[in-house]
Parts: structure tokens; C-alpha cells; sequence
């Protein structure tokens, strides 16, 4: 099969379809978490043995757990498929190797997740935490990383990254560098939230927006699972400020095509919705339907913020390739 660097509607749709599957993997594993279900069964990589084990399309904690190790295999062979793919039909090197981390990033996925299964039961010393548990938190950042490798390849493979390139070239430094921060942000709030989850503590402070009944800003105990839930606020606050920043830097861009300097307002309104389901976690007591949800908005809305300040730095990843017709 000859490269090419010109578009390739089959591989650019194949991508943009494993990027959509990416969130019914992390939909399906923010929800067997909320319910608790992460060991509905003890083996792994078989459930209780099987494949299509007793009792998974009738029991919700088995069928979250099944189906999330199901949609993980799933995903596992769409990026064998893309990552082979890449390599026999794209011109363009980055693109190639990143097919080849994000393969490498989705096994080391399931094997973590397999090992926090197996390593459930082990305690450490000094922690609440057994050793299986402690993994939860790294695969849920992880997952994070992987949602935006695949989203990255399904930009670089569409038809405007390749060709409407000069329309993607016209962000100014300092909107360029804005994004990076906000994407590093993002990510430092969903590792926060990962070890919060994790650690029980979505009800640590109970009220919200204030810490205490009485209206306190600061909560009137502290422990480890408090300061994760009032680092948890502090951040948000931090990226409301941000979005609001960057977002209208993006919009006073004169050099960007129209939709991308309005796509700022978009991400504001994200990050108005991710407050809002944050708020209805709390006062519904970390209902499962809410707390599925904040967990999916977190990672669309740092899904968009990646994209976005991913198109801008298009020049940072392109290089000059010979086109093969």
C-alpha cells in the first residue's frame, strides 16, 4: 500500500469513529465506578471465568463492569486496526508514531485495569487504600490521555487539517500558549478528581458553592479527603478565570477563521455545564446519573479544549512530506 499524505476519507472516518467509542469506554467506566461495581467480578481477564458470564444483562453491577471490559477490548482492536493502518497508508511520521503510543498506551490500559482487579486484596501499609484500589486513580488519568491521542489523530487525518491548512495558521503566541495551559490545567483537575473519587471523598463538604453550612468559604474540619474536594473547587475556580481569558484572546483573534475564534464561547459554556453538574452532585447526594455525567463532561470538555488548541498549533506538527498519488 503506497503512504500518502492527501486525505483519506475511510482511514479519517475509521479515526474519527474510535475517537466517538473512546467516550462510551469512559462513560461506561465513570458509571461502573459510581455504582461501585468495579469488582463485580474477582478474575480477570475472563468475568467469573467467562466471556459472557451468568447474570451480566440482569444485574446492573455486572453488566457495568462486563460492559466496560468489553468496550475496552473493543477499543483495544480499533487501535490495532488504526495504529496498522497509519502505518502502511500515512506519509506523515508523527502521525505514525503516534498511532504506534496510542496502541501502546490502550494495552498498558487493559493491563492495569486487569491488575487492579488481581491486586485488590493486597493492603499497604500506612494506607485505606489496598494496592488494586491505589491503581483506580492512575488508569483514570490515563484514560484522559488516551481521549485526547485519539482525538489528535482523528484532527490531523480530517480533511481541513490537510487541506484548509493556512485557514489553522494564523494563532498569535500568546493564544497558542493560553491553550497549552488551559489543556495542562484541565489535566491537573482531572487527576485531582481522579484521587478524590477514588478516595471517597465527593461528599467531603457537603454544601455547595460554600464549605459549610453556615456560608464559610473554608471548611471548618480538615482531612485528607477535604482538602482533595476544596482543591477540587479551588481549581475549577481557577479554570473558570482561565476559560474566560482564553476564550476572549480567541475571540479578539483577528488572523483565525470565524469558527474558531466563536469556539472559545463554546468551551465557556462546557465549563458552565461542568460546574453545573458538579453542583448537582453534591446536592443529590453523588447521584449516579450526575456523577456519570460530571465525569463525561470533564473529559469532553477537556476533549474540546485539546482539539482546539491542538488545530492551532498545526504548524508545530506538520513537516514538509513528499504527497505519493
Amino acid at each position: 500500500m503506497n503512504r500518502t499524505s492527501t486525505y483519506q476519507p475511510a482511514l479519517a472516518w475509521f479515526a474519527a469513529l474510535g475517537s466517538l467509542w473512546v467516550f462510551v469506554l469512559v462513560t461506561l467506566g465513570a458509571f461502573t465506578t459510581s455504582i461501585g461495581a468495579g469488582m463485580a467480578f474477582p478474575d480477570w481477564p475472563l468475568s467469573n471465568g467467562s466471556v459472557n458470564p451468568p447474570g451480566w444483562l440482569t444485574e446492573i453491577d455486572k453488566f457495568a463492569e462486563h460492559a466496560h471490559r468489553l468496550s475496552g477490548t473493543m477499543m483495544g482492536l480499533i487501535t490495532v486496526v488504526l495504529a496498522v493502518w497509519l502505518h502502511r497508508a500515512e506519509a506523515r511520521p508523527w502521525l505514525r508514531r503516534l498511532g504506534w503510543w496510542a496502541l501502546g498506551l490502550v494495552l498498558f490500559q487493559g493491563i492495569l485495569g486487569g491488575t487492579r482487579v488481581l491486586l485488590d486484596r493486597i493492603h499497604v501499609p500506612g494506607f485505606v487504600m489496598t494496592l488494586g484500589q491505589m491503581l483506580r486513580i492512575p488508569h483514570g488519568v490515563l484514560a484522559q490521555v488516551f481521549v485526547c491521542m485519539l482525538l489528535a489523530l482523528a484532527a490531523g487525518l480530517s480533511r481541513p487539517w490537510i487541506e484548509r491548512a493556512p485557514a489553522l495558521a494564523g494563532g498569535s503566541r500568546l493564544v497558542c500558549r493560553l491553550g497549552w495551559w488551559t489543556v495542562a490545567l484541565l489535566f491537573v483537575q482531572l487527576a485531582v478528581a481522579a484521587t478524590m473519587r477514588h478516595n471517597q471523598a465527593g461528599l467531603a463538604i457537603p454544601t455547595f458553592p460554600f464549605s459549610t453550612a453556615a456560608g464559610a468559604v473554608l471548611p471548618s474540619a480538615w482531612d485528607y479527603r477535604v482538602a482533595l474536594q476544596f482543591a477540587h473547587r479551588l481549581i475549577a475556580g481557577l479554570l473558570a478565570v482561565l476559560f474566560a481569558v482564553y476564550g476572549h484572546v480567541l475571540a479578539r483573534e483577528p488572523a483565525l477563521p470565524a469558527v474558531l475564534r466563536r469556539a472559545g464561547f463554546a468551551l465557556v459554556a462546557l465549563l458552565v455545564l461542568q460546574v453545573c453538574l458538579g453542583a448537582q452532585v453534591i446536592w443529590t447526594g453523588r447521584s449516579v446519573v450526575m456523577t456519570t455525567g460530571h465525569v463525561l463532561g470533564g473529559a469532553s470538555t477537556l476533549a474540546a479544549t485539546f482539539v482546539l488548541t491542538f488545530l492551532l498549533h498545526r504548524g508545530s506538527f506538520e513537516r514538509a512530506v513528499p504527497t505519493v498519488a
